[in-house]
């Protein structure tokens, strides 16, 4: 009889809760808002998506062109704007680009079921406002940050899933962000 080594590992994780790609529940921004454990997988997986890629340069702020496609309504929006290509970087947290509040307010209004982008962080920090984070979770719309490699995605006829663990208490957690294509 062949003798066989087995391994029951156990491990330890030590971290803060918004690390790498992670997804911000509305109790992330507000007391009363939904925690982790509260969302539905239905505004986390398998969602249909778009990929907006506005143009940046010199202007920082990503309005209008947050909207590019006619129809938003129950989307994943994904922003690429190529800021990936900086991850671990200095450069990565500098100048970053950011969605305006008044772009923020007709994809609330659209009843967007998720929101990802490749932004550093999804709106400006320099005023200290932070409008962005409170006009979609306001609206129960998690906010998927920091993703990497949109840039091989088609504008549409895929899926988006990031779904973290399901824990009390937490409104930030890394997910594991993928696509799927639907079936035909």
């Amino acid at each position: 009889m062949r003798s066989v080594t087995c391994n029951i590992q156990i491990g330890k994780i030590e971290m803060v809760a918004g690390t790498g790609t992670h997804v911000d529940a509305p109790f992330h921004r507000f007391v009363s808002g939904k925690e982790l454990s509260e969302s539905r997988l239905s505004s986390l997986a398998e969602l249909d998506a778009v990929v907006v890629r506005p143009t940046i340069g010199r202007e920082r702020a990503i309005d209008a062109r947050a909207r590019s496609h006619s129809d938003l309504r129950g989307k994943a929006v994904l922003i690429h704007t190529g800021r990936s290509q900086h991850w671990a970087t200095v450069q990565y947290f500098e100048g970053h680009p950011f969605l305006t509040e008044h772009a923020a307010q007709p994809l609330r209004d659209a009843g967007r079921f998720s929101w990802a982008s490749t932004l550093s962080n999804i709106d400006a920090i320099e005023d200290g406002r932070r409008p962005v984070p409170t006009t979609l979770p306001g609206a129960d719309i998690p906010i998927d940050e920091h993703l990497c490699d949109l840039h091989p995605l088609p504008e549409v006829g895929f899926r988006f899933t990031a779904v973290p663990v399901k824990v009390r208490a937490f409104g930030t957690f890394p997910v594991r962000a993928h696509r799927s294509v639907p079936p035909l």
